[in-house]
């Protein structure tokens, strides 16, 4: 099966040998044995370890990232932690992106040190330049590109040479490449995480999160932190990821398609001063991307021109299709402020921007739908 989109429909059945389609949901946290052996065997002796879904995940997230190895997480920010801290221990120094996911540099920033790890944060643009800001104590890199809220695209196989030059690790949120569209372990990377969430769930109606290594002794570690920290995913929830999965690259490319579409038409847009969608050849990393990515999605963001008093809530007011809330990667568009949001390094771009920021996520609604709906939101902002 040379395509990926085959594999992932038909991870795993073969090896299982069992006759539905979808993989049984085994709601249990006991499991039954007829020996003391088997009790305490190789096999998954306790339901938190995972049953047969969970197993069909592991294989499919394998598939979908080039992986040798999956760790099961509720969620992306505890895949997002549980990465960064099977890298690092007491006396340890982390670099992460300024343009981090906020709650994942909440706790680089909070837990971290608290944990006796001492952390900075770095230009996403760096590239090589990250070797300035190495330390003696330096484990590990922590990348998220596209950036969170700003979508700067990081040169990541530079800074993967620095970081495999001086032995130290490298982690990526690759939440927005989804794996069909980024895999950060062809790029050298060591740990590739997800928030199942997202696209894989693709319905906004289930949480999960995955750590993906090809590496066997993070996938030792890994595995003896997850156990350590009683992380686990549940059964429900591991069956609604792989469920989406087997859709990805169907529903991917129409959140693509259409992502696209409005991102050219909102760059035509008096109101708008920039689009941040790295597909877009206006982006100043767009070489980048079309370098390490083979697509992008419907998730970007806009900078706003100043915006009259008042503006912004007949902005949201005036929309019908587009709905203010977390989370992004369903069927339906998504639209939300973010400078309430942002905590960036003194002298970021934030500080010199025109006019508010917004993210967008692009739905699978008909694109002449959500244009029109846009064109109203944007009209009773200006009152014109």
């Amino acid at each position: 099966m040379k395509h990926l989109e085959t594999r992932l429909i038909h991870t795993r059945r073969d090896r299982l040998g069992r006759v539905t389609v979808n993989p049984p949901v085994e709601r249990a946290s006991t499991v039954l044995f007829d020996t003391e052996d088997a009790l305490y065997g190789p096999k998954p002796t306790y339901g938190r370890m995972g049953l047969t879904v969970h197993r069909e995940l592991e294989a499919a997230m394998c598939e979908l990232e080039g992986a040798s190895y999956t760790r099961l997480a509720a969620n992306g920010l505890q895949a997002c932690t549980l990465a960064i801290a099977s890298c690092v221990r007491a006396g340890d120094h982390l670099l992460f992106p300024d343009s981090s996911y906020g709650p994942t540099a909440r706790f680089c920033e909070r837990r971290l040190p608290a944990m006796g790890v001492k952390t900075d944060r770095y230009d996403p643009r760096i590239g090589a330049g990250i070797a300035d800001l190495i330390q003696e104590n330096t484990k590990a890199i922590f990348l998220e590109s596209p950036g969170s809220l700003t979508f700067e695209v990081s040169d990541t196989p530079a800074i993967v040479e620095v970081a495999k030059a001086r032995g130290i690790r490298t982690i990526m949120d690759n939440t927005w490449g989804a794996g069909l569209h980024h895999q950060p372990l062809a790029l050298g990377v060591d740990l590739s995480a997800q928030a199942l969430t997202k696209y894989p769930a693709g319905h906004s109606d289930a949480f999960g999160g995955a750590v993906m290594t090809c590496d066997n002794a993070m996938a030792g570690r890994l595995e003896a932190l997850a156990e350590d920290w009683g992380i686990s995913l549940a059964p429900d929830d591991a069956y609604l990821c792989v469920r989406g999965l087997r859709t990805l690259k169907t529903r991917l490319k129409a959140h693509e398609a259409a992502g696209l579409a409005i991102s050219e038409w909102l760059e035509s847009r008096p109101e708008v001063a920039e689009v941040l969608n790295p597909a877009l050849p206006s982006h100043p990393d767009h070489a980048i991307w079309q370098r390490d990515f083979s697509g992008s999605n419907g998730l970007f963001g806009i900078v706003l021109n100043p915006v009259p008093e008042g503006g912004l809530e007949r902005f949201f007011e005036a929309m019908h299709l587009f709905s203010m809330g977390f989370s992004w990667g369903g069927f339906e568009s998504l639209i939300i402020p973010c400078d309430h949001q942002l905590t960036r390094m003194q002298g970021s771009w934030t500080e010199t921007r025109s006019g508010p920021l917004l993210r967008i996520h692009i739905g699978l609604e008909a694109v002449d739908d959500l244009v029109a709906d846009l064109t109203a939101g944007l009209k009773a902002m200006t009152g014109s």
